[in-house]
């Protein structure tokens, strides 16, 4: 082995390099919001501006957004356009 190859192998390729893992994520009306705020803590502005006032509670960890939006009585789909603008 050359001394200019010494340390070559330590170097992560971009190309794999977990930390520049796709940045855009689907937003689905499946999500749960403990998903969506785990992947995208910016929604949770939009949420509690739509009346989801109860974001850490245990049962909006597993509730999808449809059901959310369900509960709160809201339009799902005006929802999910806010939420895939983020």
């Amino acid at each position: 082995m050359d001394k200019g190859d010494e340390g070559r192998g330590s170097f992560a390729n971009p190309e794999t390099n977990d930390d520049l893992e796709e940045r855009t994520m689907e937003i689905t009306k499946d999500m749960t919001i403990g998903e969506l705020l785990q992947k995208a803590p910016e929604a949770a502005p939009i949420l509690l501006g739509a009346g989801m006032h109860c974001l850490g509670c245990p049962a909006s960890q597993g509730e999808s957004i449809a059901e959310a939006a369900m509960v709160h009585g809201l339009d799902v789909d005006a929802l999910m356009e806010q939420l895939k603008a983020l």
